[in-house]
């Protein structure tokens, strides 16, 4: 449903909102935590090139009609209080900023507005338990044919929305440095493995849920009412240490390849600002099985999947000494993805797990029918047999120490504003 804050035609008093290509116009409005220099964590929300503080709103008077839980929520150094308090609670939220905001509204608040430029981002939510799927059938289908030629995709994968469960303490803030991990690994099956830095360390572009409400321990979520517990949507680079997965994953799957660093964008984008872009899942393969009816609905049919565009854009040590602009590796559609975000949350309860608010559901990584769409070097590079040749003349099979990996994402349709949803950046460090 959309409503008068997805106005395209909308503008704010917050000049940097109205640039037509800032990632957060009036009609994004996403939360984060922030940090001024000298300050403590606050909650605030983007709009142009400003942070605005949510507090300090609150003690101002501009949050009166608010429900007093969302109010005191707002004094939390973290989102997961005022996500716990629900979809209605943050739509309320949403349109009073909307309207503080908006051209016409009350520009007194601009002495509650920080340069975005100054503010110390912070992971939005304190994260309890993060799983990463593995939605994306040509991811499946290109990952399992490297490995498994004869066999690329399990015969479960159709069926079963495929996932793991991840290390929610290497969750990073996007900025944050990324140690290269080291680890056991057996490139040669005729002598022993051997210990050391990883050889094969990738990046994976994924959208990132975040719950808001929970459910109880026992009580599956029905497909129907599974957004009802989603918060809203952000970046996340599932960092992978391709060689040590290799000799790892049998038969228990992801372990040290993966828990040793992941970066979440700081900004979250609600799924009321995702209104406009709501989009059909993705039709199935001719051959391949209709869900199961606890993951299917005729709204999930209908709208279950989001438009989003995300990108990955390297820079090397070499071209930033060089002053030199990234390169862009890849360009997906988020709607591509064969599971949806409610069909996840769905299987994810079915068993009658429990989810609270703050904790992380990753889509696995978004990959696209060409090569150009691939959202990871080991897909793009054909496991590193077909090296990326960047402008400069570099070549990369796998990232080496000093790249700077940055994920970009956005929605963009006819009749809409588009939004953002800012980066989520990470640099190479060596092995220590």
């Amino acid at each position: 449903m959309t409503d008068r804050t997805h106005n395209p035609a909308a503008a704010s008093w917050v000049e940097s909102a109205n640039d037509p290509s800032t990632d957060f116009p009036l009609q994004n409005l996403p939360l984060g935590v922030f940090r001024a220099p000298g300050g403590k964590d606050r909650i605030g929300v983007a709009i142009g090139d400003r942070v605005l503080d949510l507090a300090a709103c609150d003690e101002s008077g501009y949050l009166n009609d608010l429900a007093a839980p969302t109010r005191r929520a707002l004094h939390a150094p973290v989102l997961n209080s005022l996500i716990g308090e629900g979809r209605a609670a943050m739509g309320a939220l949403r349109l009073t900023l909307f309207d503080l905001l908006a051209a016409g509204g009350r520009r007194s608040a601009e002495s509650l507005l920080m340069p975005m430029a100054e503010c110390e981002m912070q992971l939005p939510v304190a994260i309890g338990d993060y799983t990463d799927f593995y939605a994306s059938r040509h991811h499946a289908a290109n990952v399992g044919a490297l490995f498994r030629p004869d066999n690329p995709l399990l015969p479960n994968y159709t069926w079963i929305p495929i996932g793991y469960h991840g290390r929610s303490s290497s969750i990073v803030v996007s900025g944050t440095d990324v140690v290269r991990p080291s680890g056991q690994t057996r490139p040669d099956q005729a002598v022993p493995p051997a210990f050391g830095p990883s050889r094969s360390l990738d990046y994976e572009v994924e959208i990132g849920a975040v719950i808001g409400t929970g459910n109880a321990l026992g009580e599956a979520v029905p497909l129907g009412h599974a957004e009802e517990h989603l918060a809203g949507l952000c970046l996340v680079n599932d960092w992978s240490a391709r060689d040590v997965q290799a000799w790892e994953y049998q038969p228990l799957g992801p372990f040290l390849a993966k828990d040793f660093a992941t970066t979440l964008s700081p900004w979250l984008i609600t799924i009321d600002a995702l209104s406009p872009f709501r989009v059909p899942r993705a039709a199935r393969p001719d051959g391949d099985p209709q869900p199961l009816s606890y993951l299917d609905s005729p709204a999930d049919r209908e709208s279950g999947a989001f438009d989003i565009v995300v990108e990955a854009w390297i820079r090397t040590a070499h071209m930033t000494q060089k002053g030199e602009p990234a390169v862009r590796l890849s360009r997906g559609a988020f709607r591509d993805m064969y599971w949806t975000i409610g069909q996840m949350v769905a299987h994810h309860t079915s068993n009658g797990c429990n989810l609270r608010p703050g904790d992380l559901l990753a889509s696995g990584t978004v990959s696209g029918p060409t090569r150009a769409a691939r959202g990871c070097l080991l897909e793009i590079t054909s496991r590193g047999k077909e090296p990326v040749i960047l402008p400069g003349g570099e070549s990369r099979s796998f990232l080496a120490d000093g790249d700077e990996l940055t994920l970009r994402a956005w929605c963009e349709r006819e009749g809409a504003r588009r939004i953002g949803f800012g980066e989520c950046r990470g640099v190479v460090k060596p092995a220590r």
